[in-house]
């Protein structure tokens, strides 16, 4: 049998990780590693069009499955392309093993040709990032690279220079078993009996839950039950909390809407569950605060706590759930309920008057019709900026869709990467990326990804000729808009002469049929959809502090124009509100 080289061992080592794709662009350093994966029948190489690409697939590919994901980028500017995605996939949580690939390690701080510090570089976006400079490292320091990122969540960054990639790798060399998924982690006992002492003393209690939920629905519904508490989310929360929920008071933040804000100000205990929720302009300052949360460096960060609770949310309702008093009393429930219903009554109006006939097309139309007919176990990747809004507050989630984003990092360009990914997870599944202009055209080149393999992403473009985020705060600053119009083509007439399936909307009654037959389609299909730029409805108390940075406090709706099937929700919600 043939001595492996490091590359053949590299490889192996993450095929029994459960990497079963490794995205990137190929080039000189990388090239041994990229031909053995081109003989290892277990993997597969992906080809995209920037490296950025690759790191945002890689990270959506880990969301989806829950298991490790790589990419990788040749020496320098290769592998420096990579760092933005892999900035998201970090603060997603998302576990990526990321390949930088390096100059000859003789050249090594010398100037050489395209010569950067990987080790320096990546530092910030990693739980672990380290150089294989000698064979001997082999596999041990990949090994320990993988359970970094599986076990805290995250990106490690292995770099290696092209000349030792190609050196045999070292004989007896130990290759223990790997760590592919994390423990769950349960409270001590005396923060439990704590966290019971304060829920059974408080009379209103409030549950804001964040992505630290996911698995945990049952659990969540079933405290909420007992203790009588609203339960709000944040944009990371949505997908795991906010269906089949009677204690729905909607979202907190910049985005938000419904009773969120207040149903976290008006109780005199507010338990944070598994959210790093970061605009501490909305949490209240007055009220008793618990957070809990699977990573203690994130506990008490955002605002002073009165209980910091390490663990699980899952594991820590489990323990606390059956040892709290029932409560009786519902009216601060109710009360929020009823605010709740209200508050979304008062903002469908402006969505449901004429939008039908409105050219161009409200991007809140889009949305809603996007939500009637996409499938009940579609994945939603969804840009930065205007998207984001639309996502928030039309698509319904029912504990099988997932929505996607750069909603820690904040990135634009993220969502047709971020589709690359969840679809190659299963071709069968609807993967439907809702992209801005601006961010579409950032990374528009990889479009071309779509064609190559295939793949049946539906990309539907609100294209408002504007980065419309972008507006609205200069807008609120009280600045004139510069530079935020883009002069743009027929994006559907682009992705026709792609190979790809394209449409172009302008006029509300085309878009359901058009949407239609773009999903009816079995490969890549683009929906030019031409919407009103001018879909913003600006408060008259709201100044330039409240939204940079998203740190609204004062002004709890920003943007109106409706909620989709969320005002349904919410009046069904009410059947449980006893009457008078």
């Amino acid at each position: 049998m043939a001595k492996q080289n490091v590359s053949e061992q590299f490889v192996d080592i993450l095929v029994r990780a459960g990497v079963k794709r490794m995205y990137g662009v190929v080039g000189d350093s990388l090239n041994p590693v990229v031909d053995a994966i081109r003989r290892n029948s277990a993997i597969d190489w992906i080809q995209v069009r920037h490296e950025e690409t690759a790191a945002f697939a890689a990270g959506a590919e880990a969301q989806i499955t829950g298991s490790l994901a790589a990419c990788a980028g040749s020496c320098g500017p290769g592998n420096l392309h990579l760092i933005n995605g892999l900035y998201d996939a970090h603060r997603s949580m998302a576990p990526v093993l990321a390949l930088a690939s390096h100059i000859p390690s003789s050249e090594i701080g010398l100037g050489y040709f395209q010569e950067t510090h990987p080790e320096l570089l990546f530092q910030e976006c990693s739980h672990y990032n380290e150089m294989i400079s000698n064979p001997q490292q082999m596999p041990r320091l990949l090994q320990t690279a993988i359970q970094h990122a599986i076990g805290r969540g995250g990106v490690s960054v292995v770099a290696m220079p092209g000349d030792i990639a190609s050196q045999p790798a070292p004989e007896k060399s130990i290759e223990h078993a790997l760590v592919t998924s994390r423990p769950t982690v349960r409270p001590g006992d005396a923060e439990i009996e704590k966290l019971c002492r304060m829920v059974d003393e408080a009379k209103r209690v409030t549950l804001f839950c964040g992505s630290g939920t996911a698995g945990a629905h049952a659990e969540v519904m079933e405290f909420a039950e007992r203790v009588k508490s609203p339960v709000g989310h944040a944009l990371r929360g949505k997908e795991w909390i906010q269906y089949d929920n009677p204690y729905d008071v909607g979202m907190s933040g910049l985005l938000g809407y419904g009773a969120a804000y207040e149903a976290t100000h008006e109780c005199d205990l507010l338990i944070l569950l598994g959210t790093d929720f970061p605009y501490n302009a909305f949490l209240p300052d007055d009220v008793k605060i618990v957070q809990v949360d699977v990573r203690p460096e994130h506990l008490g960060r955002r605002s002073k706590l009165d209980l910091a609770v390490w663990g699980d949310v899952r594991e820590t309702l489990r323990c606390l759930t059956p040892r709290v008093k029932v409560k009786t009393d519902r009216k601060f429930l109710d009360r929020m309920l009823k605010k709740h219903a209200d508050a979304l009554e008062g903002v469908v109006k402006a969505y449901t008057r004429k939008v039908e006939k409105h050219i161009p097309i409200h991007p809140e139309y889009v949305a809603s019709v996007l939500d009637e007919i996409a499938d009940d176990d579609a994945v939603f990747t969804v840009d930065t900026g205007m998207c984001n809004v639309w996502a928030a507050r039309y698509l319904s989630p029912n504990g099988k869709r997932r929505v996607i984003g750069s909603f820690s990092h904040g990135s634009m360009a993220n969502a047709l990467p971020q589709a690359i990914g969840a679809q190659f997870t299963d071709r069968n599944r609807q993967v439907v990326s809702m992209s801005g202009d601006g961010g579409f055209t950032m990374l528009m080149g990889d479009f071309l990804t779509l064609v190559q393999y295939d793949l049946p992403v539906k990309v539907v473009l609100f294209n408002n000729s504007s980065l419309g985020m972008v507006e609205l705060e200069m807008l609120v600053a009280g600045l004139p808009s510069f530079g935020t119009d883009n002069k743009n083509p027929d994006f559907a007439a682009i992705a026709r002469a792609a190979g790809a399936y394209g449409v172009r909307v302008e006029k509300p009654k085309q878009l359901e049929s058009a949407l239609k037959d773009a999903f009816k389609h079995k490969g890549p299909a683009l929906v030019d959809v031409v919407t009103d730029p001018n879909a913003l409805s600006i408060p008259p108390k709201i100044s330039a502090e409240m939204v940079t940075g998203f740190a609204l406090s004062a002004s709890k709706i920003v943007l109106d124009g409706g909620v989709g099937r969320m005002v349904q929700m919410a009046r069904s919600n009410l059947r449980n509100v006893p009457r008078p």
